[in-house]
């Protein structure tokens, strides 16, 4: 496991001294380089939480992977460059019953700088944040990228919410992601919950493919056969999105074209209704 050579798969090449600028930097590069993806799953194979295995896929496959992968590995090389980091269970909230997850269904970091602390999440798809947000903001929101969110307190619980986008009935609500405490976890603590989410019919990860890439002007998604492309915009309308299905033939260029993803097997997409609707915010 080389540190140089994670950062040159994210394109890194700026200097990695422990300060808040070379971590909001780190965070930015990682999601624009890695893909928060499923497709090992529907290529016949397994999903591990195993550092090694996860650095294998990542760096030397140049391959994606969901939370316990992304995040799992980019809090390892946050540390490996002398961060404190504290490895926390985020709980998912489900977008049709309102109700959160269990515990270790998301796996995020939280780093202390100079008496800050500050969340990280590199593998939340299209919901996630651009760069990491103040854990010491009582509240108050914060822009990153087109969005605003807000980490809310309620005792011990902290909910991250972001606020509806511009021209949406939800303009101006606030609207829940994962809740989750600042409790300190270990990496063994999600692996049930990565096994879950690979075999469960109330996973989105195991009823539908999932490739998605952020991009400087937008985002990439190709969920089953079905690529949308997301532009930023500056105007009021914010976001300017186009789909289109594309055939089997087609979707191994485009991974390999769009997204830098070369697969060991034939993809199998998969684009199913989810059983009790255990939906994660990643469109």
């Amino acid at each position: 496991m080389d540190i140089t050579k994670y950062l040159l798969r994210i394109g890194f090449n700026h200097p990695t001294e422990p300060t808040l600028e070379v971590l909001r930097s780190l965070h930015s590069f990682h999601l624009l380089a890695v893909p928060f993806e499923n497709l090992t799953l529907h290529c016949g194979g397994r999903l591990s939480p195993d550092l090694h295995a996860v650095y294998d896929k990542i760096v030397n496959q140049r391959r994606g992977g969901l939370c316990y992968e992304n995040n799992g590995l980019f809090s390892w090389l946050l540390s490996k460059l002398g961060f404190e980091v504290t490895i926390l269970s985020g709980q998912v909230k489900n977008a049709i019953t309102g109700c959160y997850g269990p515990p270790f269904d998301h796996l995020i970091s939280m780093v202390s700088l100079k008496g800050r602390r500050w969340l990280c999440d590199v593998g939340f798809g299209s919901a996630g944040f651009s760069v990491p947000l103040s854990l010491d903001a009582w509240g108050e929101p914060q822009t990153t990228g087109q969005r605003v969110y807000r980490v809310r307190e309620e005792g011990d619980q902290r909910f991250l919410e972001w606020r509806g986008e511009p021209g949406q009935v939800t303009d101006g609500e606030w609207k829940g992601i994962y809740k989750f405490t600042l409790e300190p976890r270990m990496r063994d603590n999600f692996t049930a919950m990565c096994d879950y989410h690979q075999s469960s019919p109330s996973s989105i990860f195991f009823c539908k493919s999932v490739c998605t890439l952020l991009k400087p002007d937008g985002r990439l998604t190709l969920v089953g056969s079905t690529l949308t492309t997301t532009t930023f915009r500056t105007d009021e309308s914010a976001f300017k999105t186009s789909g289109r299905t594309l055939t089997d033939e087609e979707i191994p260029v485009v991974l390999v074209k769009m997204f830098g993803v070369v697969l060991p097997s034939p993809l199998i997409t998969k684009d199913e209704d989810v059983f009790n609707f255990h939906i994660l915010f990643f469109f």
